[in-house]
């Protein structure tokens, strides 16, 4: 799959600290994939572990430019919150 980061994305991959291949990985094989036919936007997230703590790894991605664009993206303990399927 071909995308591109936003100006946003990359600056929030320094900001929050996260790893640009980690957000490639998610988006390649991310565990779950949020689609909403009514916005532009899906969310591909995946559960990820960073010194021994999970994390839930949410990367927005703007599904109606080619290549796809990712808008924006973090990480947040509040896995419960966003996490549609059942945690593994």
């Amino acid at each position: 799959m071909k995308f591109i980061f936003s100006q946003h994305a990359e600056e929030q991959l320094m900001r929050r600290g996260i790893n640009r291949s980690l957000v490639v990985a998610v988006v390649e094989n991310p565990d779950e994939v949020i689609e909403d036919d009514e916005q532009d936007v899906v969310i591909y997230q995946s559960i990820i572990k960073e010194s021994g703590q999970s994390f839930l790894l949410r990367v927005f991605v703007n599904k109606n430019k080619q290549p796809i664009v990712i808008v924006t993206l973090y990480k947040t303990t509040k896995i419960s919150k966003y996490y549609e399927s059942e945690i593994r």
